[in-house]
């Protein structure tokens, strides 16, 4: 099932072109597996208002399907990612988040301070990853498989939740 992409890199030194955007490119490769299309890309820096503005123009003007940030999930002042995200949303979707958490326990100890979120408003999915590269590929192995249905559930197209991995 085809769907649309926002992919919203949050970094100071992105935005002021002092550092190239390696995960946003990590997150267009792996992607790429999947029947989506990137309607947008964008690098912003970790500003609360303007990442929530972002992600209200994505979703209420763009109607975009599935927006993935990368970057300002951590614990300096200046990672805001998740209360940016948090402001927006109408619900909070916590398996991805979780999930994720849960899988990078299994590589690193440090997983336990990241404060990503991912939830719903209207009908986009909105998923917060950590800024890392290495990090965002780990990550998405283990929620994108759950993406095309997610999309599908928010769009009124599937009308049960059982497991499609056996189809």
């Amino acid at each position: 099932m085809a769907f649309t992409l926002g992919i919203l890199t949050v970094s100071d030194k992105g935005s002021r072109g002092e550092r190239i955007d390696e995960s946003g490119k990590v997150i267009k490769q792996i992607l790429a597996a999947l029947d989506v299309r990137v309607l947008k890309y964008e690098v912003v820096p970790d500003e609360k208002e303007i990442i929530s503005a972002k992600l209200v123009e994505w979703v209420d003007r763009d109607k975009i399907d599935l927006i993935v940030t990368t970057g300002g999930t951590g614990l300096t002042p200046r990672d805001v990612t998740p209360e940016a995200t948090l402001a927006i949303i109408d619900k909070e979707v916590p398996g991805f988040a979780e999930a994720m958490r849960a899988e990078s326990l299994k590589k690193t100890p440090m997983a336990v301070l990241s404060r990503a979120v991912s939830g719903i408003r209207k009908r986009s999915l909105i998923i917060n990853l950590p800024g890392s590269p290495k990090a965002v590929r780990e990550c998405l192995e283990v929620i994108s498989p759950a993406f095309s249905h997610a999309v599908e559930t928010l769009r009124g197209q599937s009308g049960d939740c059982a497991d499609k991995s056996h189809k």
